[in-house]
């Protein structure tokens, strides 16, 4: 019975993994695939090539080592599936570059909007955006060229070790994390660190007085006008939401899997599945997080999804008809003056001295 009910909870939990799997490949391809369209299609941004890059590496993720991941994780993990020598050689291969070419990518995307806001008039700091991704998927090339140096997979009795996690890249495997994570994790708080600064700066700075501005007067009112507020905020707070966001996803997706690269091997593979998955679920949130907290690409795409869906018909309302109103249509433009004041009465016409404009006469 305990067995049986071992068994039972154990099946759950895969099962349960493997729906929350599903879920995150899902929406990292709707996801990266309607930001990417997005984005091509919205001329404004500044940064649409690292937008660009980051979401075709989502999608090639998505599409190569999630669905191994889904298919071929070892046990305790979602699958089954025993790859041969080769396709573990490349699920190596594509895995330790893969996941570098996304961190750095990430990296280049802060540096590049903290040299749009902290140095927007000196371009000539600014290094074009084909050199920096050339240079990071030069380094991806790398790292994952490090995985091919490691032992080959495993006889199939034991376990065949297509994971950097399960001992993949033997002993660079520290090298890979520090160079994979740790790396971009401080360009990345560097970048957005700055941005906060730079912001908070700005929130503590006075405002200038308007020209032509009256100096103000010394009455009670303008006295209590100028009180501080009875909450204080503090400066930049509003600024430091982006930044603080960008840092914590990364924090939280990929700090568990840089920490579990630099333990032993043995330890590694028992948190494999749950430690990758959740490194794997920054694909599914960089949509979200780095297109629709864009104002740009917030309005491109509220724009295409009024083309994209049907309008109803527009519907002509009825007037209701009253006699004063049908009157003064009869009676065509009134006969005031343009220039008077618009809430001015009506002057009386000239009449024969004698005569006056009674209401009845009016009528």
């Amino acid at each position: 019975m305990a067995n049986t009910t071992v068994l039972n909870t154990s099946e759950v939990a895969v099962t349960a993994g493997l729906i929350l799997a599903v879920v995150v490949e899902a929406a990292a391809l709707l996801g990266n695939g309607a930001l990417l369209v997005v984005v091509l299609r919205t001329p404004g941004l500044r940064d649409t090539l690292y937008l660009v890059h980051l979401c075709v590496v989502d999608l090639l993720a998505a599409a190569s080592i999630m669905p191994l991941g889904l298919l071929a994780a070892p046990p305790p993990g979602l699958g089954r599936v025993r790859l041969g020598p080769a396709p573990c050689r490349a699920a190596r291969f594509l895995s330790a570059a893969l996941l570098p070419a996304c961190t750095l990518g990430v990296a280049a995307l802060g540096l590049a909007r903290y040299r749009l806001i902290v140095h927007p008039l000196r371009p000539g700091a600014r290094p074009p955006p084909g050199l920096v991704l050339t240079a990071v998927w030069a380094a991806a090339g790398l790292l994952g060229a490090l995985s091919l140096l490691g032992p080959p997979p495993a006889p199939p009795p034991a376990p065949p070790r297509c994971s950097v996690l399960a001992g993949g890249l033997g002993p660079f495997r520290p090298l890979w994390a520090l160079l994979a994570f740790a790396l971009p994790a401080l360009l990345l708080l560097g970048a957005y660190g700055g941005i906060f600064l730079v912001a908070r700066r700005a929130a503590l700075r006075p405002p200038r007085p308007a020209r032509g501005s009256r100096p103000r007067s010394d009455s009670l009112d303008s006295r209590l006008s100028i009180l501080p507020p009875l909450r204080p905020r503090l400066p930049g707070g509003k600024a430091a939401l982006a930044p603080a966001l960008a840092v914590g996803q990364f924090a939280a997706c990929w700090l568990p899997y840089g920490c579990a690269c630099l333990a032993p091997a043995e330890q590694a593979a028992v948190a494999e599945a749950p430690v990758t998955w959740v490194a794997y679920s920054a694909f599914a949130v960089h949509p979200f997080l780095y297109g629709l907290l864009q104002r740009p690409v917030r309005r491109a795409l509220g724009r295409l999804a009024r083309r994209a869906l049907p309008q109803p018909p527009r519907t002509c309302t009825l007037r209701a008809w009253h006699l004063p109103t049908f009157l003064q249509h009869l009676q065509g433009p009134s006969l005031r003056p343009a220039l008077g004041p618009p809430g001015a009465p009506e002057q009386a016409p000239d009449l024969p001295e004698g005569e006056n404009l009674s209401m009845t006469g009016a009528t």
